[in-house]
């Protein structure tokens, strides 16, 4: 093993909405974690990689904490507390607009305390503020934990992102690279597929028609061009909680599911480097949050 080479898991953990998927992805300057402005965005926990010189980081970007209504709300919540005991640090997400400590915040602050693990606390969308809010956010915090450091970020502005990983390194051992230093998720191809979907999906629908949706690959395979050139063939259904939403998705002449085929392909053509033959079809599920065998899929791995 490489002496001076070091490795670990860091778990990022906050509310919805507070940009914990944006943060990830510019880190790993991939799409690993879907991005929406809307809560619920991410429903599993997504492991992304960042590799440096003589450093490897596996985030798990966590679904983000809210007041569960369903089963798979429960999960969710279950997962994001639950990457934090088994992590070697937590990453704390908050919002720099944020004015005080929130229901939320205490909860996920609580929790850390319990686990008493060694924490950064990242401010996040400083863009949006100004210094002296910042500096009462700062002291707010302090005093009610003592984070191994405070760093105010923005992804928009791109302010103080290496410095986040400059930060943890500081407090990760010695130790194998626990993935191909080429590899910056573990999701699958599958998985990606899914992901890249429900976001073009959650950005471009009405707020009526939010989180009642989850995407399945049903086929992926591989094959030839007539000029030779590789291409994927993948389909891929949204299922919904109901007929009325359906129309919504699929759109007058079919027009909102073609924009949203045609941005998710656009997006997965250019991580995978490859042609990608996308159909995507819209069926109804009713009460799939409460369903078993659905929500076992979102537990974490």
């Amino acid at each position: 093993m490489d002496e001076n080479f070091k490795s670990g898991f860091v778990s990022m953990v906050g509310r919805t909405n507070v940009g914990k998927s944006s943060i990830i992805n510019s880190l790993v300057k991939e799409k690993v974690s879907a991005i929406a402005n809307k809560p619920q965005t991410t429903r599993n926990a997504i492991r992304a990689i960042v590799n440096r010189d003589n450093l490897q980081i596996v985030f798990i970007d966590t679904p983000g904490i809210h007041k569960p209504k369903t089963k798979l709300g429960n999960t969710m919540v279950e997962t994001a507390f639950g990457v934090v005991s088994d992590v070697d640090v937590v990453l704390f997400v908050i919002d720099a607009t944020s004015k005080d400590i929130g229901k939320g915040d205490r909860i996920i602050l609580d929790k850390i305390k319990e686990s008493k693990k060694k924490t950064i606390l990242l401010i996040n969308k400083i863009d949006l503020v100004n210094r002296e809010d910042i500096a009462k956010l700062i002291d707010l915090y302090k005093n009610e934990y003592d984070f191994e450091a405070i760093i105010p970020v923005s992804v928009e502005k791109e302010i103080n992102l290496e410095e986040i990983i400059n930060e943890i390194s500081k407090h990760l051992k010695v130790g194998p690279a626990y993935y191909d230093i080429e590899e910056y998720t573990d999701q699958t191809l599958r998985e990606l597929v899914q992901e890249i979907i429900r976001e073009k999906a959650l950005r471009l629908l009405d707020d009526e028609v939010p989180h009642g949706i989850y995407v399945e690959t049903e086929k992926m395979k591989e094959r030839e061009t007539k000029s030779g050139e590789p291409i994927y063939d993948v389909e891929a259904t949204i299922y919904c909680l109901r007929n009325s939403h359906k129309g919504i998705i699929i759109g007058k002449e079919g027009k909102m599911l073609k924009k949203i085929a045609s941005y998710a392909r656009m997006d997965l053509e250019k991580m995978l480097d490859v042609k990608i033959n996308l159909k995507v079809w819209v069926k109804v599920k009713e009460d799939w949050q409460n369903d078993d065998g659905l929500v076992k899929k979102f537990k974490l791995q």
